[in-house]
């Protein structure tokens, strides 16, 4: 997809999406959104819609893709149209990442042009000085603070939305949680499922392709 985004265009769409689960909690926390900046963070410093407005723009299409992944699986598997609603596949996939409200910052760094040569780019750093808190589980929490209401399902489809990446392998505590999470709900997957196909489909760039 194109790098450029429409920073007011996103955030409307994200805004109304939010709005339309009719969660309690929802106004305070797009406030706290507004606030902390999270409309104009990258997704990343140097991957997937490294730009101003991409954590909005890969909100939105995790959210898309879980969307899609559960019509899709409904088709396969009729239970999962009364085991996973509508609203909570929104509310988890818009809200997986911001934990990266504030990690980022504006910087200059080398980087090699087509003909292999160095030259200053335009960039961002990434700095966890703020609130260390990890990553999924940041993300939950600072939901909860802002008083957006979440189900356990929700909890646990932001907190583990890494997958396996998001797992430390050396805690046993670690790696049966994780396992408990995504067979006692199926959120958990479908979430984790739409921000991988978000950021390895949806989010890929020329660039990047002719790098490998």
């Amino acid at each position: 997809m194109s790098e450029k985004i429409d920073a007011k265009v996103c955030k409307e769409e994200f805004e109304t999406l939010l709005r339309s689960t009719g969660r309690e909690g929802v106004d305070g926390m797009l406030e706290d959104l507004e606030r902390q900046g999270f409309f104009e963070a990258p997704a990343s410093a140097g991957h997937h819609l490294n730009v101003e407005g991409g954590l909005a723009q890969h909100s939105l299409n995790a959210c898309k893709a879980a969307l899609a992944v559960w019509e899709g699986m409904k088709t396969v598997e009729p239970s999962l149209a009364t085991e996973v609603s509508r609203d909570s596949i929104i509310i988890a996939s818009l809200l997986h990442d911001i934990c990266k409200t504030d990690i980022y910052r504006r910087s200059v760094k080398k980087k090699k042009n087509a003909l292999g040569q160095w030259e200053d780019s335009e960039g961002y750093k990434v700095t966890y000085r703020n609130f260390p808190m990890g990553h999924g589980e940041k993300s939950v929490i600072l939901a909860l603070c802002s008083g957006m209401e979440l189900s356990d399902d929700e909890m646990l489809a932001i907190r583990w939305h890494m997958g396996a990446w998001g797992v430390n392998q050396n805690s046993f505590e670690d790696c049966r949680n994780y396992d408990a999470a995504r067979k006692l709900y199926p959120l958990v997957a479908i979430v984790q499922t739409g921000d991988s196909l978000a950021a390895a489909i949806m989010e890929r760039n020329g660039g990047e392709i002719d790098e490998l």
